[in-house]
């Protein structure tokens, strides 16, 4: 159980103005001021500065946040597990991008089920952005992400290394054949919304070449991976997908891909979890199992 002054602390930081905190912890705004001071004597280090009215971390106040609310998410995650070890259960939760979500986790992930009948599984559907803000929150034990993250953040495992082609419907017909990303400029493009993993890749690999996702004609923005699938196979627009993402359509022989002499990307479908939890080896051993020896590279 963590002290009550680092509760206050957290709760400071979350919403960065001491009247808000003495509100959310029913106590009054003196009371905060005191819970702060003494840690600042305890760790003998400033943890906030203020500009104004405006209330900052210091850097040694963004480090005491980041350990400590990892501490914090540990210890609800440790009470949870041992109500769940008296019944003989056991839960996990993780969230996944929608490529991996939709396409490609219902193999690896059924197997782990099989093999463990007692265990309860949650599993969340989110973008990049989103699945790291639950792993900070501490809602999810581990993600299985597509889209760049900060590395040094997390503890990694390698799932696979998926290729990400430009698609199109197998009955389009370009006004001339397409070579380089910028004879597609003149099409309208399909993609997901900003913080999306497919997104994120598309936007680094155009960028690369110094494009942009506004170089194209015209655009239509989609939260849904089906939906722009769909989308394209009705002649709607191109896209970058993975191409995992897009089997059935290829070998239906309802999508092609679009051959390009400069657009060759893979990028890894990785497991993350932070790096300070005390659960890391029984997470990695629970992302080893999931991994099959197939999609390992």
């Amino acid at each position: 159980m963590l002290d009550f002054r680092i509760d206050t602390f957290l709760c400071v930081c979350r919403h960065l103005n001491f009247t808000k905190a003495s509100k959310e912890l029913n106590i009054t705004q003196p009371a905060v001021s005191q819970h702060i001071h003494h840690l600042e004597n305890e760790y003998g280090t400033k943890l906030f500065t203020q500009d104004g009215k405006k209330l900052f971390l210091t850097d040694n106040g963004k480090l005491l946040y980041k350990k400590m609310n990892q501490i914090k998410n540990d210890d609800e995650s440790l009470k949870e597990i041992l109500s769940k070890n008296n019944h003989g259960l056991k839960d996990i939760s993780f969230g996944v991008t929608m490529t991996i979500g939709e396409y490609i986790i219902a193999d690896p992930i059924s197997d782990y089920i099989k093999n463990h009948p007692d265990t309860n599984l949650k599993i969340t559907f989110g973008n990049t952005s989103e699945l790291l803000k639950k792993l900070s929150d501490g809602v999810i034990d581990f993600a299985l992400v597509e889209g760049y993250f900060p590395e040094n953040d997390y503890e990694t495992l390698l799932f696979s290394k998926e290729e990400f082609v430009p698609v199109c419907s197998a009955k389009h017909s370009f006004n001339q054949k397409p070579r380089v990303i910028k004879d597609l400029f003149p099409e309208r493009i399909l993609i997901r919304e900003p913080g999306s993993g497919t997104r994120n890749i598309l936007e680094r690999a155009l960028a690369l070449n110094n494009y942009s996702t506004s170089d194209f004609r015209n655009f239509t923005q989609v939260e849904n991976m089906h939906a722009i699938i769909s989308l394209v196979e009705k002649d709607c627009g191109i896209t970058f997908l993975y191409k995992a993402a897009v089997a059935s359509g290829l070998q239906s022989g309802y999508l092609k891909t679009i051959p390009l002499d400069d657009f060759r990307v893979k990028h890894d479908f990785t497991f993350i979890w932070p790096k300070d939890t005390v659960f890391s080896e029984e997470i990695r051993a629970i992302c080893e199992e999931i991994q099959p020896i197939t999609h390992s590279a």
